[in-house]
């Protein structure tokens, strides 16, 4: 599959919007992406005419935008997951055959895998039918976009960034931000845990420079696969070759020695110093949220090619939910079998998307033995990319559908006491904000695999008379909401205006707590309590268990507030994203976007 291909599938299918009005790839058209993704029925989107009006560029490359925007589109350009999955775990499980019919079917089971091998062709790709080497090759004639008015500068959002070991042994296939320096020159914002950053310390090791390939567009699978929790020293592509059934056919890149997809539609190549670094940021985020400048290597582009038609695809990043929601589903999905392998008890889980996927999974499990869910978090925080997640919490086998929402927060909220919530330290994603060092943070676990329970017995009163009595003791609390109130242990979440720490605000109010068994504290800007979706969002953002768990008189309390000097944060607490209220007026006013005061608030736009 090609980017052709794709656009005519999901025309086909009716998931997909043209638009054929002029924007700017500065803000309008990621803006315009931003909000589809967010809609009931998201469709992917083709911006036929995009143009660069700081520059006066008009680009004859249309940008192709939410690819993967639903379900159905994963299903259309990726496959039937839950088969995948299935087809991954009769693997992990295969056994030496009795019958001879038997090892015949397992000969040709064995034998399909020979496709997971790329195939290196020895003639120059689709896309290299336009070449362009050194001066030549200028980022600026590539429609990037910008899409946050904090952003440094343009980022290449979907590159499939490929690199090898120093070797050659190893070969990776990554996703990560790529800073538009000038013309020539592309950052690399891969991260400390990353592969890619592990090949760039053998590099500067052994004191030559890196090579490197960007490849944009091409197969969507491509994509997906760059994303894929891998183990290291796997190759992403073995996983295309696997899912597609057929050995992915790679070409050699002109100038270094880096193999990239035959019918990408671009190619960026050069090399990374490994003595130098550039600033790079600050950016907004898939968390949501700014980050701030870091010092990251940066490629010199050698060549440019492309395919004489190229596409260039791009995603959006900020709040959710977007695009990266139905990435993640088939993510779920696909390596539930091989998290299954180290832990076999494991019967389902799930990431929700405004989670932010690392920071909040729930678990079902089948419990065998007392501490079993505990010895299951210690095993979730030891594996891969599962070291990140933040929060975690375990279900039984007897309870509800994962993904079903409000069942299943019942059940948990059923099952909650003091002796089941476990709190640890360890890594977390470097894009997080709330941890106090860089890359380390806390981490939580509530085990509620048992029978119900209650953390204490309390007097119900409404939230009218429990926010009157909050205001009697503190001017700080603003607004006050009880979530789930028929359950055992009920949800209060109180909105303050921060003058002091919240853990001093509650001390100050504790004598409430006799109605109260959680309490959540958020700052009162730009929170809405009538919007659990974007509070979760915000509360597991802001939330590092180490620092702001704490229990008050029987109390569970969590601080899910900004952070400051008042704090002792010595840490920048960063800005949330939010889209330009000028752009989205013109948008509107050209007929391009139909949004209205309900939808930006729903969704803190």
């Amino acid at each position: 599959m090609n980017s052709q291909e794709t656009i005519q599938l999901l025309k086909k299918h009716n998931l997909l919007k043209i638009i054929d009005t002029s924007l700017d790839i500065y803000l309008e058209i990621p803006h315009v992406a931003y909000l589809e993704a967010k809609k009931s029925e998201p469709k992917a989107l083709l911006f036929t005419n995009p143009v660069n009006g700081k520059k006066g560029i008009k680009f004859n490359v249309p940008v192709l935008m939410n690819i993967f925007c639903s379900e159905k589109a994963v299903e259309l350009l990726i496959g039937d997951v839950n088969a995948i999955a299935s087809e991954i775990e009769n693997l992990l499980h295969i056994k030496p055959p009795d019958k001879f019919i038997d090892k015949i079917l397992m000969f040709k089971q064995l034998f399909s895998l020979k496709s997971v091998f790329p195939k290196r062709l020895k003639r120059k790709g689709e896309c290299q039918e336009v070449v362009k080497i050194g001066k030549e090759a200028n980022l600026e004639e590539l429609p990037v976009l910008t899409t946050w008015d904090k952003d440094a500068a343009p980022f290449i959002t979907m590159g499939q960034v490929y690199t090898r070991s120093v070797d050659g042994k190893n070969n990776n296939l990554g996703m990560y931000r790529l800073q538009v320096h000038d013309s020539g020159t592309l950052g690399m914002h891969w991260q400390i845990h990353k592969d890619a950053n592990n090949f760039f310390h053998e590099y500067k090791k052994a004191g030559v420079k890196m090579p490197v390939s960007v490849a944009i567009g091409g197969d969507p699978l491509y994509i997906w696969c760059g994303q894929a929790p891998l183990p290291a020293g796997i190759f992403e592509l073995m996983l295309y070759g696997f899912i597609r059934g057929e050995s992915p056919k790679l070409v050699k890149s002109l100038t270094n020695d880096i193999y990239v997809p035959y019918n990408a539609d671009y190619v960026i190549e050069g090399f990374v110093d490994t003595e130098r670094l550039k600033e790079e940021g600050p950016f907004g985020d898939h968390t949501g949220y700014y980050t701030e400048k870091e010092f990251y290597p940066f490629m010199e582009i050698t060549a440019i090619t492309c395919k004489k038609n190229p596409v260039f695809s791009a995603t959006v990043v900020g709040k959710p939910p977007l695009e990266d929601k139905y990435m993640g589903f088939a993510t779920e999905r696909i390596f539930l079998p091989l998290l299954r392998t180290t832990v076999p008890d494991l019967i389902d889980y799930h990431m929700p998307e405004n989670g932010v996927f690392h920071n909040l999974i729930i678990a079902k499990l089948k419990t065998r033995y007392p501490g079993h869910a505990q010895q299951v978090m210690h095993a979730f925080w030891g594996v891969g990319q599962m070291s990140f997640v933040k929060h975690v919490i375990f279900v039984g086998e007897t309870a509800p559908e994962l993904t079903d929402y409000y069942e299943i927060t019942k059940h948990i909220l059923n099952r909650i006491s003091r002796k089941n919530i476990f709190i640890s330290t360890g890594v977390v994603d470097a894009l997080d904000h709330s941890s106090d060092s860089y890359g380390v943070g806390g981490k939580l676990c509530v085990d509620c695999t048992g029978a119900p329970s209650s953390l204490k017995n309390i007097e119900r009163i409404n939230d009218e008379e429990l926010l009157l009595k909050f205001k009697k003791l503190s001017n700080d609390a603003t607004e006050v909401r009880q979530f789930f109130p028929d359950t055992e242990n009920p949800v209060t979440v109180v909105k303050i205006n921060k003058n002091t720490t919240v853990k001093a605000f509650l001390h100050k109010t504790k004598t409430l707590f006799k109605h109260i068994k959680i309490v959540i504290c958020l700052d009162d800007k730009n929170n809405y309590l009538d919007n659990p979706y974007m509070l979760i969002w915000r509360a597991v953002n802001n939330f590092d268990a180490a620092r702001d768990f704490f229990i008050i008189d029987g109390t569970v309390c969590l601080d899910a507030t900004s952070k400051g000097e008042s704090d002792n944060f010595k840490r920048k607490w960063p800005d949330e994203v939010k889209c330009n209220r000028d752009v989205l007026k013109k948008l509107k006013d050209m007929n391009v976007i139909d949004i209205d005061e309900h939808f930006i608030k729903k969704f803190l736009i």
